[in-house]
């Protein structure tokens, strides 16, 4: 069932999974202990105004390099696992191969954190986003740039030290919509991150995500989840009508 339109524009509507059990595996923080807010560190470097994204048409093997004959990644499918929505992955470089094909290099979902392949550009259509989330854990704060100006801020609940959020550079794969009655509804931003420490959660890969604070709790600013980032419920409600799938999500420590 396709549930979103194949474009990449965050302000567009979209029908999105209203199920649990489609989020099985995302890592929600039970735990409720407050932990108290750290400072925030020195200036931040100017963000990216604009990224490229590529959305896939079709299934495509991800090579360590730009060649048909080097090692085989991973196949990535077409479409997300939760929403079915089309797989759009933020692209880091072009090349031409010896063959004349031009392939993509391209930030891949899921473990290792924030690995890296090359793909063909046949069977994709590209675009590109002005939006970024930059996500500070030292701050506990999650903010929303556009075109390289920062546009929101919102405070956040981050991981604990035993099981933190991971940083590095990721991507938004999927835009979930949750019942009254799940765990971080109202929305959940599914991230290509996973847990540098919990290997599976609730049977599923570990899989880090945004998302509010129905039926989990927490006080905004502390520090007591298992790797996800926990906002206000309006929050949750401003991204889902901003932020698609591809859009890259920086988190830092």
């Amino acid at each position: 069932m396709r549930l979103w339109k194949d474009t990449v524009t965050p302000s567009a509507p979209r029908s999105i999974v209203s199920t649990l059990a489609a989020l099985a595996g995302l890592v929600v923080a039970l735990s409720t202990s407050p932990a108290t807010a750290a400072p925030s560190g020195s200036a931040r470097a100017e963000v990216q105004h604009t990224q490229e994204l590529v959305i896939l048409l079709g299934p495509h093997a991800a090579m360590s390099a730009p060649d048909e004959g080097s090692a085989s990644l991973e196949l990535v499918p077409a479409r997300r696992p939760i929403t079915e929505d089309r797989t759009v992955l933020p692209v880091l470089g072009h090349r031409s191969g010896a063959d004349g094909a031009e392939w993509l290099h391209v930030l891949l979902p899921g473990r290792p954190n924030g690995h890296t392949g090359w793909i063909k550009r046949r069977a994709t259509r590209s675009t590109i986003t002005g939006w970024r989330i930059v996500i500070d854990t030292s701050s506990r704060r999650v903010t929303v740039y556009q075109q390289g100006r920062k546009i929101r801020a919102f405070k956040a609940i981050v991981g604990t030290p035993a099981t933190p959020t991971p940083p590095g550079e990721f991507f938004v794969e999927e835009v979930i919509r949750l019942r009254a009655g799940d765990v971080g509804a109202p929305f959940a931003l599914a991230l290509s991150a996973r847990s540098n420490v919990l290997q599976e959660f609730a049977g599923g890969p570990g899989q880090i995500a945004l998302h509010g604070l129905r039926n989990v709790g927490g006080v905004l600013g502390s520090a007591v989840s298992h790797g996800c980032v926990r906002l206000a419920n309006d929050a949750m409600r401003w991204l889902n009508v901003r932020i698609g799938p591809g859009i890259p999500v920086t988190i830092r420590s």
